[in-house]
């Protein structure tokens, strides 16, 4: 089973090589690594480019933002299950993509989702919020839970039929991909129980200054889905609560 991973990068020379060197660190064999950078303009590209031997596809272009990238990485991509690796987070470990794909064969997933660490962003051995993301259920969509995006994987399959990310999103369009994916019934979602990725604080969803577009975002998203906004968010932002009472493993 091919893992096709897509890295996204804008001007993220800190952070990018130890994203990039998590993969390549994998022992599983079947993994396609797709970066795009959006044209940065500081050393990022050049730093991409030391590893032009092992990433399978580099794409530099200007975009529109991150699922616009996200968006062009998928469409590059020839494997049967997708996942993703911002360019501030690297991989807890080096057999995370061996026990994802093993979980897929398994159990027959559509889609499989795991456990993650928000670490400090200078000191990343510092776990600032422990997500443990805990066993699927369908009521709990409808009560505001959803997994943490960047553990979460999906066969080939979900994408062709629930289509790619809202672009109209800046901020949270992987609430609307993840609730179009989880509202889904037919899909079988699995749970593995182990860190996939340590997520650098700071990035989109986390930086203060863009909480307000994303409360705005989340809000609409869930009433074009049918449920009420404000509510539905509030309920959202509930299940992040124990994150902050058990910070260490």
């Amino acid at each position: 089973m091919k893992i096709s991973l897509i890295t996204t990068c804008f001007n993220r020379e800190a952070t990018i090589a130890q994203a990039i060197e998590s993969v390549l660190a994998q022992d599983y064999p079947d993994v396609e690594y797709i970066v795009v950078d959006g044209a940065s303009r500081d050393r990022s590209l050049s730093i991409i480019n030391r590893y032009r031997n092992r990433i399978d596809r580099i794409i530099s272009e200007p975009d529109r933002g991150m699922y616009e990238a996200i968006n062009k990485g998928i469409r590059a991509s020839t494997g049967e299950v997708i996942g993703l690796l911002h360019s501030d987070d690297f991989l807890f470990d080096t057999h995370v993509l061996a026990d994802l794909a093993a979980c897929f064969d398994r159990t027959g997933a559509d889609m499989v989702y795991g456990n993650g660490l928000f670490v400090h962003a200078k000191q990343t051995d510092r776990v600032v919020r422990n997500w443990v993301s805990g066993p699927f259920h369908p009521w709990k969509v409808r009560y505001g839970w959803l997994p943490l995006h960047p553990t979460v994987y999906v066969h080939r399959r979900v994408i062709e039929r629930t289509g790619l990310y809202d672009e109209r999103y800046k901020i949270a369009a992987d609430t609307d991909f993840l609730l179009r994916c989880l509202l889904d019934t037919t899909w079988r979602v699995e749970y593995l129980n182990r860190y996939i990725v340590r997520m650098r604080m700071g990035g989109l969803s986390t930086d203060q200054a863009r909480r307000k577009q994303m409360w705005r975002e989340d809000v609409a998203i869930y009433q074009e889905h049918g449920f009420p906004g404000v509510w539905l968010k509030l309920l959202k932002m509930g299940w992040k609560v124990p994150q902050f009472l058990v910070k260490k493993l």
